[in-house]
């Protein structure tokens, strides 16, 4: 699917990503009844060969009512941190910001396996629904090359009648009363291919998306994707040239209950994000 489309529709060296501390009644869909997993379909976009992590605004906005391992291409030999993929590894991250996207990742493998995670985060926030913030997000993000054209396809495919499928108003924004979750959360992260100037890497990640409040008929539910993206070092930087996203690795569902539309109002509101380190 191209945004060209008139579906306004969205698509998401081995080792575990570290994460760093934080920069910073009735017809109620949260009741405590344990909800099954959604089974939305997905898509994919491509813009200039750029598919966006939006996978789950589509699987969202879809609801009615109420890869096998790659081996490491890099030439490096197998490390203590591949004999121990669940063990946090790597150097500190960043320590720079534009706005609140972590830059200056390092031209290896572990900084663009740093640069890939957060750029994740930043593409599966709640900012790519405001025009904005979004121009920001994918400024900063992606190859200069791209990011104009980018901007002015994903700025029409945000259109109101999308918006109001998601349940937001036209800029982007949840009615009153109500909260909008949209955030992304990597799991791990692995290098496919690597070389001084470019690198593609594969980060698996969870989301969340929904409106969050007592009569919300859009309840927060979570998805699972696996987002590879290719970069290109720029102007002493990892960016995005393109991406694609693919839905899975998807565990099974858990015992949990669901918690009401205010224990997830509050949880968004009182817990900050976090930058992520290889």
């Amino acid at each position: 699917m191209s945004l060209g489309d008139d579906n306004d529709g969205f698509g998401g060296g081995s080792g575990q990503t570290r994460t760093r501390l934080p920069e910073g009644g009735s017809g109620d869909p949260y009741d405590d009844t344990r909800r099954p997993p959604a089974r939305s379909s997905r898509s994919l976009i491509t813009v200039v060969g750029v598919v966006v992590l939006l996978i789950a605004a589509i699987a969202f906005a879809n609801r009615g009512g109420g890869k096998g391992d790659t081996d490491n291409t890099s030439g490096t030999s197998p490390t203590s941190d591949n004999r121990n993929p669940t063990s946090a590894t790597g150097v500190r991250p960043v320590t720079g910001k534009n706005g609140q996207i972590p830059t200056g990742f390092a031209r290896d493998e572990q900084g663009a396996q740093s640069a890939a995670s957060n750029y994740a985060v930043a593409l599966g926030s709640d900012g790519m629904f405001q025009p904005g913030p979004r121009r920001s997000i994918v400024e900063t993000i992606h190859d200069p090359a791209i990011a104009a054209d980018l901007v002015k396809r994903l700025d029409a495919s945000y259109s109101p009648g999308f918006m109001a499928n998601l349940g937001l108003t036209a800029e982007g924004t949840a009615p009153a009363g109500l909260t909008f979750v949209s955030r992304t959360v990597p799991i791990g992260a692995k290098v496919r291919d690597f070389t001084n100037d470019t690198a593609t890497v594969e980060v698996w990640c969870t989301g969340l998306v929904g409106l969050a409040g007592e009569g919300s008929t859009k309840p927060v539910t979570s998805t699972w994707f696996t987002i590879t993206e290719k970069l290109k070092w720029l102007g002493n930087d990892w960016k995005i040239v393109s991406s694609e996203q693919a839905e899975g690795p998807t565990p099974v569902n858990g015992d949990n209950r669901a918690s009401t539309a205010d224990d997830i109002a509050e949880a968004v509101k009182g817990y900050g994000g976090f930058t992520y380190a290889r």
